[in-house]
């Protein structure tokens, strides 16, 4: 679904130095279509992205819908 395309397409852009300046795991409820728990995480390394809980405690948890989420990073 687009929820998924969208993690595709930011993990396809997080680059090593994109995550050792950034040094955040966010977490995403979202409401509707692909809707759950999804996460970015930019402080390990080589960076990782999901659905679920993320692998190390989130530093930023943002709830919205899954539309929202999509016009956000487009």
């Amino acid at each position: 679904g687009p929820v998924a395309e969208t993690f595709r397409v930011i993990q396809g852009a997080v680059t090593e130095e994109y995550v050792r300046s950034t040094q955040g795991v966010f977490q995403f409820e979202l409401s509707g279509d692909d809707g759950g728990t999804w996460y970015i995480d930019l402080k390990s390394k080589g960076g990782s992205y999901g659905f679920g809980k993320p692998p190390v405690p989130a530093d930023v948890v943002m709830s919205m819908s899954s539309a929202d989420f999509v016009k956000m990073f487009t």
